[in-house]
């Protein structure tokens, strides 16, 4: 079969329709206690069912849960695998998501980007390694109030233009595509209410890495710890040798974790570690809040035996004084999950070598989606969508690169198709 040569296509939409997206505020919220975690994600989900159903995707719709799943339909004879493209369309806490206005600094040759809205929020070439590969290249940034929302938002544009091409493009074959676009993915709970059973795919592709060429088979396990203090409030006019403030011993904590280890700021490549996220309350009770990382699962229990010892010996001092000490699962490393299907990968690190991209496999400091879809079910890698400095007033993106991720989307499911046929 002579097939389509899908590099030589040329109509992309992927920076007009980035653009437009990353202008509607879908900040989510980890203090919240619905889901999602806020309702204006919703905002572009209805948007994203609105255009899927303008291409032909007559299934496309927004769950209760807002869950966005459509159906690209087989175009071909092959039993291929059913698999699925994946993205979510939240944006972190971090740093503000409202009223992004999308910049592009056309023809980059190298400077420093002075952003307008804060000229102290400057893109320097030599603090940014990856500009170097991006001369000529078409950068986009925020104005320098907010972050641009490149994660994920570039990873919902790239498969909606993938999307657009495959319906209008009948000559690229490939088996029957589902696509499924995420809430609350910054906050840990992207795939808490996920139905796979009616998405019904049998291998996944996350589209939310960050450099050109990068595929991510590898992750952090994670535990988030919870521990509370109880303390001894007193009246403090009659506090001497009574009081014992439960937030000055959840400093002391703070204050006796490792200083040169076991910490992000002293930690590197596969480098886990003990983080504390949150500290709050007052005399009578304090909460810290802690994720626990390493790629190696077993190391999870090992660091959180240290941070336990560490709270032990600090609660000792204070006569009185009580804690608990909660474990909860966040997710674990996928590659426990990938090794057992090789042709995920294979396919991958294939389709970025059609685009005529160096592939390079990784590890990922953290998580995505698909960390938790391969243990549910669906054994989900982490394909590049071509941020940079993420959650961040400095995050950026090429649109160049945003076009190879659409090439790299449409190969992967033409070479699905063509290995199907061997």
């Amino acid at each position: 079969m002579i097939y389509f040569d899908i590099n030589k296509i040329s109509d992309f939409q992927v920076a007009e329709r980035f653009m437009r997206y990353v202008q509607i505020d879908t900040e989510s919220d980890s203090h919240a206690t619905s889901f999602p975690s806020t309702e204006k994600q919703k905002d572009l989900s209805r948007l994203l069912v609105s255009e899927l159903q303008q291409m032909g995707l007559t299934d496309a719709h927004l769950d209760e849960y807002g869950y966005v799943y459509a159906t690209i339909p087989s175009n071909t004879d092959r039993e291929v695998p059913v698999i699925c493209f994946c993205s979510h369309v939240d944006t972190s806490p971090d740093c503000s998501g409202k009223d992004v206005k999308p910049l592009v600094h056309a023809d980059y040759q190298g400077q420093d980007i002075v952003l307008p809205d804060d000229p102290s929020v400057i893109i320097k070439y030599n603090e940014h390694p990856d500009l170097e590969h991006q001369l000529g290249h078409d950068i986009i940034t925020a104005s320098g109030t907010t972050l641009l929302g490149a994660d994920d938002k570039a990873g919902v544009a790239e498969i909606m233009d993938a999307a657009r091409l495959l319906m209008s493009h009948p000559e690229i074959k490939h088996g029957e595509i589902k696509l499924l676009f995420t809430p609350d993915e910054e906050v840990g709970q992207g795939v808490e209410y996920v139905d796979l059973k009616k998405l019904g795919a049998r291998f996944g592709y996350t589209i939310d890495g960050e450099k050109a060429g990068t595929i991510e088979d590898e992750t952090f396990s994670a535990d988030g710890v919870r521990v509370v203090i109880q303390g001894i409030s007193v009246h403090p006019g009659f506090a001497k040798g009574k009081m014992f403030s439960a937030l000055k011993v959840a400093a002391d904590i703070i204050a006796d974790l490792p200083k040169d280890k076991l910490s992000p700021e002293t930690t590197a490549e596969k480098e886990g570690f003990i983080h504390p996220t949150e500290m709050k309350g007052g005399v009578d009770k304090a909460e810290i809040n802690f994720i626990i990382r390493d790629h190696n699962t077993a190391k999870l229990a090992e660091y959180e035996d240290i941070l336990q010892r560490i709270i032990e010996h600090v609660v000792a001092r204070y006569p009185g004084v009580s804690y608990t000490f909660d474990v909860k699962e966040q997710y674990r490393n996928m590659k426990e999950v990938l090794d057992q299907y090789p042709e995920i990968m294979e396919v991958g690190l294939e389709a970025i070598k059609r685009v005529g991209l160096a592939p390079e496999r990784r590890s990922i400091r953290g998580g995505t989606d698909g960390s938790r879809l391969s243990f549910m079910g669906l054994p989900c890698p982490n394909v590049f969508a071509g941020g940079h400095a993420f959650h961040g007033k400095m995050e950026w993106i090429s649109k160049q690169d945003m076009e190879k991720a659409v090439l790299t989307i449409l190969h992967i499911a033409s070479i699905w198709e063509e290995r199907s046929g061997k």
